[in-house]
């Protein structure tokens, strides 16, 4: 031994006392503290081997106790261990196994899966090198004892996910490593393991069907690697055939057929093995599912001929590349005998059973769209697929739709694939869908009132489902193609025209609304039945719905057809604006009733209105009155409760009254969206009324209580009446802005400098004195906020303050993109200097790749702008000493990772600045160790700027290799 153990030869009785769940917390402690110190023990953990060896407790959290100790040597220190520690760990896993089969009743499946876990990783670390007779020691100490036989395939089911598993993640090196064992067993074991289980199959199919299941499970998870003639002869699959017969063991039989034929093959021997199976299961009877009640074996089934008919469509596809005409016909009919299997598997009433043959249904689809011409067969394949959809698209009786569970989501996934079935559908045959769903639809709407309501909800659904299935240009369903236009036209006729909104179920409801705005352009077409739509959307049928899902849908629904048909909506506007006032109300807090509609859908409702209004023909006086009447309440509740919050006590009351303030002021933004280039706020004539809501909720920043959401409310209004107000926003800038920067936040900052430089890239000039004057009080709130001390783990923390650092140098960057270089040079030196040194600090110092590419832009431009002879006093020479070294010093970050997009755009930039420099001619014959200044100079004398790029990653790859030290010398070019 290296050093001996502190731990005594038995085992802390106290300690083992706190596996219990039960267990004091005290008590529990304490056993975390022994696990720990066993663990980390040399030789603790043999006090651990010795009682599993020996069997000493009784009690089942010890035994796992014991294991888990065992496990964290064996993973962890294995190749420590001494060979006669080594040796000690296999005799205690048999010694162990050897007890189990003397057991009356076994352990408990917990331990016994810790105990299989163990095995395997011992299995892992030695069957290379120290214990190549693994399984035949075990097969020869087990024999067929059923408790011997159970840890037996447990631990291949344990290795199978420590070695084969492709969902678990591994290194190359343990990939390596696995390879090895797999090729190894093949050669040495795979022929004993396979008649082990066969006799493990024989012996208890009939007596233990636990165990046997366990077999077929450890057939299935191997049988993708070793080789398949040991698994697909006439012995073994005789005997899986026969478990297809035995209630118990069919299910898992059936899994174990599927990973048999899911096996990588050649093409013709696949086809092979698929007909013979197929062959015999149809001459056993499994093809007549009408006489099967088994739901559970019905769906195991179902993959299993999914399968198979993926595995020949999977081989018709290679044999038609290989240009193997005749046996790739020969697939094709095999494909094809398995249609009428399949049919009755999708039209099966469970969906599972159905959901499970989807994907061979998709492929076949996918084999006709390639054929040149489908035969009548084939024609009469498609027709029933498309039945079939059509039909298992409905909903049952159980669908709850107003507390939609598991269930429902599940159904709504499987709604999904059908849909990927109609598409395909379409694909193979347009003209056959069309027809079909034209049938159905007139049938249901002609008989709507007495019909079920999942009859008529899908018969508007596969109406709806058209549209994306038959493809159109922009939407226009409505033009080219006749008797598709004609065809679709009649059925939204109809859908519009026979009554149906009035079908008393909200999923029928739902689907009629949805379907009228896929196709909003038909009223373009036929504008006669806008009237009665619009009627639908604003009475009980749709915005007064009884459902409060349905109203919320259709918020939304009716922002978009009125957006599209704005122009046909003139006639309607003051009528509509009317019905909908009761719904632009702003729901204040005390009210106490429930609203109609929550506050994300009133957003809709609210440019609605704004949509109605600003694209009317009235003249702009009207616009004005009707804008101001929709806003005047607005603010007119915002002063109310701005009043009311400062004298509220209650914190939670306050946060209320702020949400409602919020509100407030989203609305009134939502309406400014309705304005574009061709309705702009001024020939409006709204300019003053969005003047007045400024300065209602401006006062909102002052606010000392509640300052995040107020303050991010008024600044997402003061962004958009950027875009609409334009120079007419400006006076109110300067207050808004120093108000925001008070008392900030990480946050507050963050979202503050996007709206300073979008007045700074859209006003320019225009605001320079603002600029000017707000530079430096905002830089340094900026570096107060960054300065501030935070826990060293608080990776929120970190996150707010390296997206700060972003918004900063974006900010600096959006002055000197614009041409503002009086804004920074007005600061004075001092000032100047601190900021340039930020960017170099930005460029060289920090790993994020994103701030240090906008650096570089910075830097760039401001070569560019104060590089020449008449630049900044001073800036040359904070080129040489600063901004050079930064283009070579980023680079050699070891942070800065070329496999990484950002970094490569980072060097790019890099390059461009030394470019810049070179241009202006400012500088500099560069002295750098390991670089040759002549080079160097040639380089940048090259007109394409990759060469210096190629020339950049050579230095990166030179200095990193060799790793000397930079050195500098800069002077001026003559």
């Amino acid at each position: 031994m290296a050093c001996e153990s502190a731990l005594p030869a038995i085992m802390d009785e106290q300690a083992l006392m706190g596996l219990n769940p039960n267990a004091d917390a005290c008590y529990r402690q304490r056993a975390l503290v022994y696990f720990e110190q066993l663990k980390e023990s040399l030789d603790g953990w043999e006090v651990c081997a010795e009682a599993l060896a020996k069997g000493f407790y009784s009690d089942d959290h010890v035994k796992f106790f014991c294991f888990q100790v065992l496990e964290h040597q064996i993973k962890f220190r294995h190749e420590s261990l001494t060979a006669a520690q080594q040796q000690l760990i296999r005799e205690t896993l048999m010694k162990w196994l050897q007890a189990q089969l003397m057991n009356v009743h076994p352990e408990k499946p917990f331990i016994r899966n810790k105990a299989a876990q163990v095995l395997a990783l011992t299995f892992v670390m030695e069957f290379l090198t120290l214990w190549p007779k693994f399984f035949f020691d075990i097969l020869n100490l087990v024999g067929l004892n059923s408790n011997g036989v159970d840890i037996y395939l447990r631990t291949l089911m344990a290795i199978d996910a420590e070695v084969v598993d492709r969902d678990i993640l591994h290194s190359s090196e343990e990939t390596r490593r696995n390879i090895l064992i797999k090729d190894t067993m093949r050669e040495q074991c795979i022929p004993a393991l396979v008649e082990s289980w066969f006799q493990i199959l024989q012996t208890y199919q009939h007596t233990h069907s636990e165990l046997t299941c366990q077999c077929l499970e450890v057939v299935g998870a191997y049988v993708s690697w070793i080789d398949l003639n040991l698994i697909a002869n006439d012995r073994f699959v005789n005997l899986l055939l026969s478990h297809m017969s035995i209630e118990e063991l069919r299910e898992e039989a059936c899994d174990c057929l599927f990973e048999i034929i899911n096996k990588g093959m050649e093409p013709v021997d696949k086809t092979k093995l698929v007909e013979t199976l197929c062959q015999v299961l149809q001459s056993a009877g499994f093809f007549n599912i009408e006489q099967e009640e088994d739901v559970d074996f019905l769906a195991k089934f179902s993959r299993l001929v999914n399968g198979m008919g993926q595995s020949l469509v999977l081989s018709w596809t290679k044999l038609s590349k290989m240009a193997d005409v005749k046996v790739s016909a020969e697939t094709l009919r095999a494909v094809e005998g398995k249609i009428p299997l399949m049919l009755q598997l999708l039209i099966h009433e469970d969906d599972d059973i159905s959901a499970n043959i989807v994907g061979f249904c998709y492929d076949y689809l996918l084999v006709l769209k390639q054929l040149p011409a489908l035969s009548e067969q084939q024609k009469t394949n498609v027709e029933a697929i498309m039945l079939a959809v059509m039909n298992k698209l409905k909903y049952d009786d159980e669908y709850n739709f107003e507390n939609e569970g598991e269930d429902e989501a599940m159904f709504v996934e499987y709604r999904k694939q059908l849909k990927m079935l109609l598409d395909r559908l379409a694909q193979v045959s347009p003209e056959l869908l069309l027809e079909a769903v034209h049938r159905v639809f007139n049938a249901t709407m002609q008989n709507w009132q007495t019909v079920q309501f999942m009859e008529v909800e899908v018969a508007i659904r596969l109406l709806y489902m058209l549209g994306e299935a038959l493809p159109a240009s922009h939407g226009a369903h409505f033009s080219g193609d006749t008797t598709k236009t004609s065809t679709l036209q009649s059925m939204m006729r109809t859908l519009v025209s026979c009554g149906v909104s009035e079908y008393q179920h909200s999923s029928v409801t739902l689907e009629f609304f949805e379907t009228v705005v896929r196709y909003d352009t038909f009223f373009l077409v036929e504008p006669q039945h806008i009237p009665s739509v619009l009627m639908a959307f604003l009475d009980h049928r749709g915005l007064r719905h009884s459902s409060p899902k349905v109203r919320s849908r259709v918020a939304y629904l009716f922002s978009r057809f009125i957006k599209t048909l704005h122009k046909h909506m003139n006639a309607f506007i003051e009528d509509i604006l009317s019905r909908i006032q009761d719904l632009l109300e702003l729901a204040p807090p005390e009210n106490g009733f429930p609203a109609l509609l929550s506050s994300d859908d009133q957003l809709f409702v609210f440019e609605t209105a704004g949509v109605l209004i600003v694209n009317g023909e009235s003249p702009a006086e009207r616009k004005q009155a009707l804008m101001r009447s929709l806003l005047t309440p607005l603010m007119e509740a915002f002063h109310m409760l701005l009043a009311k919050l400062p004298q509220e006590a209650d914190e939670e009351r306050q946060a209320v009254l702020a949400d409602c303030l919020s509100h407030a002021v989203g609305f009134a933004s939502r309406t400014s969206k309705a304005f574009s280039n061709k309705q702009t706020v001024k020939q409006c004539g709204c300019s003053e009324v969005y003047l007045d809501c400024l300065q209602t909720f401006l006062p909102a920043l002052s606010c000392p209580i509640q300052r995040g959401p107020l303050r991010s409310a008024v600044r997402s209004f003061l962004h958009r009446m950027i875009i609409c107000l334009e120079e007419e926003v400006l006076p109110f800038i300067p207050a808004a802005s120093q108000h925001m920067l008070k008392d900030c936040e990480p946050r507050d900052l963050q979202e503050f400098i996007p709206l300073i430089s979008q007045i700074t890239a859209k006003f320019k000039n225009q605001v320079s004195p603002f600029l000017q004057e707000i530079f430096m009080p905002l830089v340094m709130a900026i570096f107060e906020v960054l300065s501030r001390p935070a826990e060293e783990n608080d990776q929120t923390a970190a996150l707010e303050k390296q997206m700060l650092r972003r918004s900063y140098f974006s900010f600096i960057q959006t002055i000197a993109s614009s041409g503002m270089n009086e804004v920074m040079a007005s600061q004075g030196a001092e000032n100047i200097e601190r900021v340039l040194f930020t960017i170099i600090q930005g460029a060289v110092d920090f790993p994020d790749p994103v701030a240090q590419k906008t650096c570089f832009i910075i830097l760039s431009r401001l070569v560019e702008l104060w590089g020449g002879k008449d630049g900044l006093v001073g800036f040359p020479d904070f080129i040489y000493k600063h901004i050079v070294p930064a283009c070579f010093m980023a680079p050699l970050k070891p942070t800065f990772d070329l496999s990484d997009a950002q970094t490569v755009l980072t060097l790019s930039e890099c390059t461009l600045t030394l470019h810049m420099i070179h241009l202006k001619r400012v500088i500099i014959l560069i002295d750098i160790n390991c670089v040759s200044p002549q080079e160097l100079c040639q380089v940048l004398q090259q007109p394409d700027v990759k060469v210096l790029k190629n020339y950049m990653k050579v230095f990166r790859e030179a200095k990193l290799r060799y790793r000397t030290r930079t050195t500098w010398r800069c002077q001026k070019k003559p």
